[in-house]
Parts: structure tokens; C-alpha cells; sequence
């Protein structure tokens, strides 16, 4: 007998809604959530929206403030720079294997993620470049043979997710040079060679945390410049 797959609950559709629009930039940082201004946005009863804006309290992506109730966190930046090591060391590891255990399919299947990776740069649609990127990290967590590394990394998707939006909106060259690296560490697998692709993925996911963190520290210095200006104003 097949599978059913299951379909996305009302609650998941609302999560996926609140994320996207967090990834670009609809709900920006220090947004106040009012649940019943998103029901009506959405169409749907205030219990789904409860219910999201629960689960993701709990993945980071919202916060209690005083007084205000519930809002989009400024990204933590500290807490960004960590989660990109650990994620550097699980990318490795996924690449290496890959290559050891999976060449045969990557090489018959791998192109067709760095053609959809193309394609979304070309669409412009900030969603569907992120989306592709995840793709492509799956495939190669699935052909690594071993599912606890995906399953270690899918709880903080959300969250990096929410950096790649904020870093990529408005940058013209970063993808490309994204899926220039993702070429490399997959014509790596295809190879067989699990050194070049560990150090690959590794160099892949360092360089983008760079970038990253670097460009959310200037972010928050400018915030806190116009906070102060804002202060000798009064």
C-alpha cells in the first residue's frame, strides 16, 4: 500500500505564512503580533494564529515584549554566529558522506538542484531562493545515509531561514556566489572524494556566516547610531 501523504494543518499553513512573511521582511524586526489583525489577514479564527504564534515562540522567531505582547525578535547575532558553527560541522560531515556512500545518484540527480537554485535567483523571489538552498542541503543529508543529521539541523531552519532573508534582500551578487560554491561541493560528491567536499561545505558555510554576521552587527550599529541621534534630538 502507498503512503497518504499527509496535508499541511490550518495551524502549519498559518506558521508557513508568519515565516515567509518574516523571511521577507513583511514582519520586520520589533513587529508587534496582534492575533486578531493576522486572523483576518489570513482568513481564518484566532485559534490557528494562537496556535502558530505558539510554535514559534518556541523555535525563536517570536518573543514576548512587556507591554507590547507578542513581536518579531531583532535577530541575535551572537546566537547566529554559534548556530552557523555547528551548522558548518554538520554540512561537512553530510558532504563527506555523501560523496562516500552517494556519487552515483548526485550525479545523476545533483544538477537539477543547481539548475532549480538558478532559477529562483532568476525569478527574484526571496522565498523560492531560500527554499532551493534548503533543498539542495537535504538532498545531501539524504544521500549522506544517515537521517540524524537533517533531523539535528530542520528545528533551526526557521531561524536561518530569517538570516539569509535578511542578508539577501537587496544583494545582487551573493547568490550566484552561493550556487557557485553549492557547484563545487557537488561536483566534489559526484567525484567520490569526501575531503574536498567536507572542507568545501565547511569553507561554503563559513563564508556565509561572514557575511552574515558581519552584515547584522552593522545593521544593529546603525539602529543603535539612530537610537542615540534620536536622543540628542529630544
Amino acid at each position: 500500500m502507498r503512503t497518504i501523504p499527509a496535508q499541511p494543518t490550518l495551524v502549519e499553513r498559518v506558521v508557513e505564512t508568519i515565516i515567509s512573511e518574516i523571511v521577507d521582511g513583511d514582519l520586520p524586526s520589533n513587529t508587534r503580533l496582534i492575533q486578531d489583525e493576522l486572523a483576518q489577514a489570513y482568513g481564518v479564527s484566532r485559534h490557528p494564529v494562537q496556535q502558530a504564534l505558539l510554535l514559534l515562540k518556541t523555535r525563536g522567531l517570536v518573543r514576548e515584549a512587556p507591554g507590547r505582547g507578542l513581536i518579531v525578535p531583532p535577530l541575535d547575532v551572537d546566537f547566529a554566529r554559534n548556530l552557523y558553527e555547528i551548522r558548518a560541522m554538520l554540512d561537512g560531515l553530510a558532504a563527506r558522506m555523501a560523496a562516500e556512500h552517494g556519487a552515483k545518484r548526485a550525479a545523476k540527480e545533483g544538477p537539477a538542484f543547481l539548475t532549480a537554485g538558478r532559477t529562483a535567483i532568476a525569478s527574484g523571489v526571496l522565498n523560492a531562493q531560500i527554499e532551493a538552498d534548503m533543498k539542495f542541503h537535504g538532498f545531501l543529508c539524504e544521500l549522506s545515509g544517515n537521517p540524524l543529521i537533517d533531523q539535528t539541523t530542520e528545528p533551526h531552519w526557521p531561524y536561518l531561514r530569517r538570516i539569509m532573508g535578511e542578508v539577501l534582500r537587496g544583494d545582487l551578487k551573493m547568490p550566484d556566489n552561493i550556487w557557485d560554491e553549492h557547484a563545487g561541493i557537488l561536483d566534489a560528491v559526484i567525484a567520490g572524494d569526501g575531503d574536498a567536499a567536507e572542507r568545501l561545505s565547511r569553507v561554503h558555510i563559513h563564508n556565509a556566516a561572514e557575511v552574515f554576521v558581519h552584515r547584522l552587527q552593522l545593521r544593529h550599529s546603525e539602529a543603535e547610531g539612530q537610537r542615540r541621534q534620536r536622543r540628542i534630538e529630544r
